[in-house]
């Protein structure tokens, strides 16, 4: 990220620059409001403690004068407006107006922070969106380096970090500055030798913002890691929670979440450690610097009387009304730089490149008219330089039926992989109807696929939606008739609620043969012209493989398929079985031609079959 983090956040706020600039106008208001409380609260107590008849001699002796200083200018309209005949009317008055200030104060303390909020929580709300929306644009492999419950801490956990510190920070940082600024004019206006020596505060109390703040930005850096870790150890274990029953291993991982949430304890409670230190110490701080103008004011009183005491009480007043929003900064810098930690994890998601992109102009193809060919393609993944295809080179004809069969790991769900372009080849190149399908658009190209996959994705909704997933303009009668092409038909309607049954998370209420099904219900649905199935029968039993071999016969209709099997079974009709070997084409040709040619396939094939009689191969 080499932008900086602080331009970046000003890009984001920028848009929202009209209701801010009202906001700033709001908080001025409310801290001119602010301000005359604090001087009026001074004058209410000269009121009451001093000389009543000696105030209106002053009075009267200022509104003959030419020379007033800004502070005697000040008091002198203050008095304007509140003496009267006697001390009680003035009392009065001053309450009253009093009153009024404090009302107009918290009015515009209001709409500052209405305003403030809208701002905060558009800015937040946008941040998400732009985060959900850009992880919805990268490729497969990014997914590969990072897990689920990392990037849902990043989607809930550092976002709402920064929601929150945004909350502090649009809600302070616009409005105590001012305030500080305007009671230190103040303070400058009734004493400046007094407010120098109160200004040694400030350098102070910024070298200690900094080097708590750069503390607390490294331990929320160490902090978000390690509830992402936490999340991972909560999403694994729900979606694993068959094998953990199963093995009776719950004490091991409450014993490894307890680790993680313990080390996660001691993260947080050192950061608030460091956190709870700052707003202490300044008020000490701002207590000492007190006490030293409290003795030297007191001094210039009683003793030089160069000072009145009206003067001081207003100095005092005033002085530890500064320390409050000082302390408020204090606070305001914690919570910006745990934002900033967040908003690190949060904008390296963003500023992640897709891998998968569009040519500039794409081609879009409507239909599948003639074949597809991958010509000397090689491809490994980013985590490692060996290659998992070597030289790939064959050609499926629309209409057939090309099976890939090979040992774990020659190379088939990858190939199955490259046709969508969830990965992109790194030598050689696929094209469908004699067009690079780097060069086609992304969208256009799946609406030709349908894919059928040993894991099938299922979502927590209705059957019926789940079947008609991607399509919009569906009506009940397609889907009905989908189901039954699916066999999936007579156990959606026994369900409690039929079509509008919703299965749980990932289809968790379905079997497995029923998840296929229905899988296979939403390819037929989608009606492709391509069908890749990916081992889409290995784990069901021999009841659940028929029903849904005979759904598959009845999705492979007028299609062309690849079919990836370990189960040799399932492609001995094929037109064309592709043998793959460590990433190679080793053998290529039908069913009987390569059982002749007596080489890998008949090995697989011997493997497979020793004790099999051939009447019981199930076959398309």
């Amino acid at each position: 990220m080499t932008e900086s983090i602080y331009k970046r956040f000003f890009r984001l706020v920028y848009p929202f620059w009209p209701i801010l600039l009202l906001s700033g106008v709001a908080s001025i208001i409310y801290v001119v409001f602010n301000s005359l409380s604090v001087w009026l609260t001074a004058s209410l107590i000269n009121n009451i403690l001093s000389d009543f008849p000696k105030i209106i001699a002053e009075q009267s002796a200022w509104e003959t004068a030419t020379d007033l200083s800004v502070n005697e200018q000040l008091k002198y309209f203050t008095n304007k407006i509140v003496l009267r005949a006697d001390p009680v009317q003035s009392l009065k008055v001053l309450c009253i107006v009093i009153l009024l200030v404090f009302l107009l104060k918290n009015i515009f303390l209001y709409i500052k922070n209405i305003l403030t909020s809208r701002v905060q929580l558009s800015l937040v709300t946008d941040i998400r969106n732009r985060l959900y929306e850009h992880i919805h644009s990268l490729s497969m492999r990014y997914f590969d380096s990072k897990s689920t419950g990392e990037l849902s801490s990043i989607i809930i956990n550092d976002v709402g970090v920064m929601q929150s510190a945004l909350t502090t920070t649009f809600q302070k940082l616009i409005v105590e500055p001012i305030n500080i600024l305007v009671f230190m004019t103040i303070l400058f206006v009734i004493s400046w030798k007094l407010t120098l020596i109160a200004l040694i505060i400030v350098p102070v109390t910024g070298i200690l913002f900094i080097s708590i703040g750069r503390s607390m930005r490294r331990k929320s850096r160490r902090t978000q890691k390690k509830i992402a870790r936490i999340m991972d150890i909560i999403t694994e274990t729900i979606s694993s929670m068959r094998i953990i029953k199963t093995f009776f291993t719950k004490d091991r991982e409450i014993h490894n979440f307890k680790n993680e949430s313990i080390k996660y304890f001691h993260l947080l409670f050192r950061r608030a450690k460091l956190g709870k230190l700052g707003s202490p110490v300044t008020e000490m701080l701002g207590v000492i610097i007190g006490v030293i103008l409290l003795w030297i004011g007191g001094v210039e009183v009683i003793v030089n009387q160069t000072l009145t005491p009206e003067d001081f009480i207003r100095f005092i007043l005033i002085l530890f009304s500064v320390l409050a929003p000082i302390k408020q900064l204090t606070g305001v810098n914690i919570q910006i730089q745990k934002s900033l930690a967040s908003a690190e994890r949060v904008f390296n998601v963003i500023d992640t490149t897709p891998h998968i992109v569009e040519v500039k102009n794409p081609i879009e193809i409507s239909s599948f008219n003639k074949e597809i060919v991958f010509d000397n393609v090689s491809f490994h993944y980013d985590t490692n330089n060996e290659k998992v295809l070597g030289n790939i080179s064959f050609r499926i004809s629309k209409g057939e039926i090309v099976a890939l069969v090979g040992p774990s790991g020659a190379g088939k769900s990858t190939i199955a992989d490259l046709i969508p372009r969830f990965y992109d080849v790194k030598e050689g190149f696929i094209s469908i109807d004699e067009q690079d399908i780097r060069n086609l658009k992304i969208q256009s190209l799946r609406n030709l696929l349908g894919i059928v996959s040993q894991e099938v994705i299922l979502f927590n909704d209705s059957v019926k939606n789940n079947i008609k997933y991607g399509l919009s303009k569906i009506d009940g009668d397609q889907i009905v008739t989908a189901a039954e092409m699916a066999n999936a038909r007579d156990f959606i309607e026994k369900m409690p609620l039929g079509f509008d049954t919703v299965i749980g998370e990932r289809g968790v209420k379905l079997s497995g043969g029923q998840k296929q099904r229905i899988a296979i219900a939403r390819a037929i649905l989608r009606n492709p012209p391509i069908l890749i199935l990916d081992e889409a029968t290995s784990s069901l039993d021999t009841e659940s493989e028929k029903l849904v071999q005979e759904a598959i016969e009845n999705l492979m209709k007028d299609r062309t398929v690849i079919v990836i099997a370990h189960r040799l079974s399932t492609v001995v009709n094929a037109d064309k079985i592709v043998v793959l070997k460590e990433g190679r084409i080793v053998e290529m040709g039908t069913h009987d031609e390569l059982l002749q040619q007596n080489g890998q396939y008949k090995k697989l094939y011997d493997v497979q079959f020793k004790d099999t009689r051939k009447s019981n191969i199930v076959s398309f």
